[in-house]
């Protein structure tokens, strides 16, 4: 069943007077030094198959973190789900408790931005459409995929979710942030399928504040039109290629070599990064990489980290060279810089980043300014998409051979690829780009322009 705002608005009351609560509690437990994270959300979800509901979801959920740290300085923390006083008071004394089992070694503390200014995003929350809404909506939307062309046979995937989320981070040192807001995503993946030729398929994604405002037909048109433009297949020869990577294909590519601009993953060994790779080329001198929480277009973006840290416009990579990594509390201390806003929250805390954008940098030009995806006679492979990242890429060493979805182009003319796979090592791709395009293309994972590399790996199909 669907729920309603009603019910966002009732556990955000639970949210509202959290820190009176946990002062009188803490008063009582005699606990001086604490803070805790919690997050509710109300959401709503469902997936069909050929017309029919295949998984209808409401659901209204609540998640909390203490952390306390006993009169020797030692970190406790637990989790709970309750954010009634009793439940409150069962995890402060879990956390407490657990202290004096805690890693006296290593003791994260209140970050020291924890009282800056928040910055000022302005996100309007969207209402709730309700699962009768999101259900018709997907419905249509199958229709019209199914009925785009006489060869897509299904759409085996596909998901119309929304959300309203609140979150809270709070301290004994007087840090009390909040942040609501609400997302919703749309995904249709359809299949099509030829006489004696191999299934084809391809995807799209839509990310809006509100399910009403999702671009459904452009989402609709996406998929249609990528996997039509796979039906026409053929096997790629094994060899060295000029690589055209799309927006999303090389946003999913730095992606997953994010270690090496997270002080985490150096500090504890797993980045091809050290302590001493800051201020040192890590790419071709026309790029530039931030992580930038704070885009406009980053619908899911907030104002404060795990640890209360405000988000900010991080430069990773300034022409080429290593300029700054992201930070805890912890890590950034261990490199005698601040915290950047990118930190989870727990014992031994986590760094991940928000939004990465990728530009040209404008004092230096590419060596192949001629090269453009769309007006280039050059032969190149445009890759459209990577897939079992979670497999082909050994992040502390720096190499990946990923299976992709792309095109072998000849003269402007595209051809799908059969079945090929693309292996190289991130750090030579880095320092072998030959050409950054001008266009800075949205996605929903980040921002980045058509990115040329060349004398990459391909192996086809035996």
């Amino acid at each position: 069943m669907s729920r309603s705002n009603d019910s966002f608005l009732e556990e955000n009351s639970a949210l509202a007077n959290l820190q009176c609560r946990l002062e009188n509690l803490t008063s009582i437990l005699n606990i001086r030094k604490w803070d805790l994270g919690a997050a509710t959300s109300v959401d709503n979800s469902v997936q069909i198959d050929k017309g029919e509901a295949k998984q209808l979801k409401g659901s209204q959920r609540s998640s909390i973190t203490v952390r306390v740290w006993n009169s020797d300085g030692v970190l406790g923390i637990t989790s709970t789900t309750d954010l009634s006083d009793n439940g409150l008071r069962k995890a402060l004394e879990g956390a407490q408790q657990a202290s004096f089992f805690g890693n006296s070694k290593d003791i994260p503390n209140f970050s020291p931005l924890a009282n800056s200014p928040l910055p000022n995003i302005k996100r309007d929350i969207k209402p709730l459409q309700g699962i009768a809404y999101l259900l018709t909506t997907l419905k249509d939307a199958e229709s019209k995929l199914l009925s785009s062309h006489k060869s897509i046979e299904s759409i085996p995937y596909n998901g119309l979710a929304e959300s309203q989320i609140s979150r809270v981070y709070i301290n004994s040192e007087g840090c009390h942030r909040r942040i609501d807001r609400s997302q919703a995503s749309l995904y249709l993946y359809a299949r099509a399928e030829e006489l004696n030729r191999k299934p084809r398929s391809s995807g799209a994604i839509r990310l809006a504040l509100g399910s009403a405002d999702l671009d459904i037909e452009g989402c609709i048109d996406e998929a249609a039109n990528g996997t039509i433009s796979h039906l026409n297949y053929e096997s790629i020869e094994t060899g060295k290629y000029l690589v055209c990577f799309t927006p999303e294909a090389f946003l999913e590519l730095l992606g997953a070599f994010s270690s090496l601009f997270n002080a985490r993953s150096i500090i504890d060994g797993l980045s091809l990064s050290n302590i001493h790779s800051l201020g040192k080329p890590i790419a071709v001198p026309f790029l530039n990489l931030n992580d930038n929480g704070l885009h406009p277009s980053n619908i899911t973006s907030s104002t404060f980290d795990g640890e209360g840290t405000p988000t900010q416009n991080i430069s990773l990579i300034n022409g080429g060279i290593l300029e700054g990594l992201i930070h805890s509390e912890a890590t950034a201390k261990v490199f005698k810089t601040s915290p950047t806003g990118h930190a989870g929250l727990g014992a031994k805390v986590s760094v991940s980043p928000d939004w990465l954008e990728i530009s040209k940098t404008n004092s230096c030009t590419s060596p192949n300014e001629h090269l453009n995806h769309k007006t280039t006679k050059d032969s190149y492979v445009l890759i459209e998409g990577l897939n079992a990242l979670h497999a082909g890429v050994k992040a502390s060493q720096g190499s990946f051979s990923l299976p992709f979805d792309g095109w072998l182009v000849k003269d402007g003319e595209r051809v799908s690829i059969e079945a090929a796979t693309i292996a190289g090592d991130i750090l030579d791709v880095l320092t072998t780009i030959v050409q950054l395009e001008d266009d800075q293309i949205i996605t929903h994972q980040g921002v980045s322009p058509h990115v040329w590399v060349d004398n990459l790996s391909i192996t086809g199909e035996a």
